[in-house]
């Protein structure tokens, strides 16, 4: 190809989750609802778990900082979401379109370890409760955190270098709704054998580790729920641990699907739908999964709305 009639990108054109008008406005309030739900109802446990001394516990440190992941991951994507639907044409520049995509990075994979942290701390509680103080010390738990956003960083740092040495030639649109990886890589003009080694490896690290721990350690709860003598504290227990299995399989199920595949199989739009999983309706989960069914927190909400009507 001739130098001179390539002309580089600068910016991108979003295409969104659908061309169809008819659905755009139904999609925008849609959209726009599980936004604000997934905002009140993450900054509420923020404000809950912080003003609350009895959930300061390594089981509510973990979910604190779920918390603030889902508070600020869907707003790296949703808002320009929003606009594409009421927008003829929804534009990104090339800086914001790999802006984006390092946070969604950052923030995707740290939620794959704290969920992990989650698991191997409910793991210590249920099956080890005389060593649960020791193995989850509040330094453990502080390390916890700090490695899984220091892993998640390295891969962001990782997968955004490789988009970034990357040349887009022409073509500009996104059939996505946002910056996603592959939908990305479809629109360079040089090679992204090195950018879909490193999606595949990097990926299929933060993928299969983190479930396969988390599924061994519901694997070993579920069998210490079945020693319990009474039914209803077995049914209690079991009722609990099946929703979040139920949250994290379609976090880490609809994740897989995108990423641990090769880019030229499954269709975009099937790509595009299960990234509405992991990217809006499991932000929205949690805060309900994680919390309405636990008796510490509907107790902590009653004590802090007392002191404010009291005040």
């Amino acid at each position: 190809m001739a130098t001179g009639n390539i002309s580089f990108v600068t910016e991108f054109i979003l295409v969104g989750l659908t061309e169809h008008p008819d659905l755009q406005l139904l999609l925008f309030f849609l959209f726009l609802a599980t936004y604000v739900f997934t905002i009140l109802g993450n900054l509420g446990l923020i404000i809950l778990i912080g003003l609350n001394s009895h959930l300061h516990t390594p089981m509510y440190f973990f979910l604190f900082n779920l918390s603030c992941l889902d508070f600020c991951y869907p707003s790296v994507f949703t808002p320009k979401m929003l606009i594409n639907f009421i927008s003829k044409k929804s534009i990104i520049s090339y800086w914001g379109c790999m802006t984006q995509f390092f946070f969604f990075c950052i923030l995707a994979i740290s939620e794959c370890y704290v969920l992990t942290s989650m698991a191997y701390d409910r793991y210590v509680a249920i099956c080890n409760p005389l060593l649960y103080n020791i193995a989850m010390s509040p330094k453990v738990c502080v390390n916890l955190i700090l490695g899984s956003y220091l892993m998640a960083f390295s891969c962001a740092m990782a997968h955004t270098g490789c988009m970034l040495r990357l040349t887009f030639c022409d073509v500009n649109i996104i059939n996505h709704f946002f910056c996603d990886i592959l939908p990305v890589l479809q629109l360079s003009c040089t090679s992204t054998y090195v950018n879909e080694l490193v999606v595949f490896v990097v990926s299929g690290i933060n993928l299969i580790v983190p479930s396969l721990t988390i599924f061994l350690s519901y694997g070993f709860i579920l069998c210490s729920i079945f020693h319990i003598d009474s039914i209803e504290g077995r049914l209690k227990a079991f009722r609990t641990c099946s929703s979040h299995i139920i949250a994290v399989s379609v976090f880490f199920g609809s994740l897989s699907f995108m990423y641990l595949q090769p880019s030229s199989i499954g269709s975009v739009n099937g790509g595009k739908i299960s990234s509405v999983f992991y990217t809006n309706v499991v932000p929205m989960m949690n805060p309900l999964v994680y919390s309405l069914r636990n008796k510490d927190v509907i107790l902590a909400l009653r004590k802090t709305l007392r002191r404010l009507f009291r005040s």
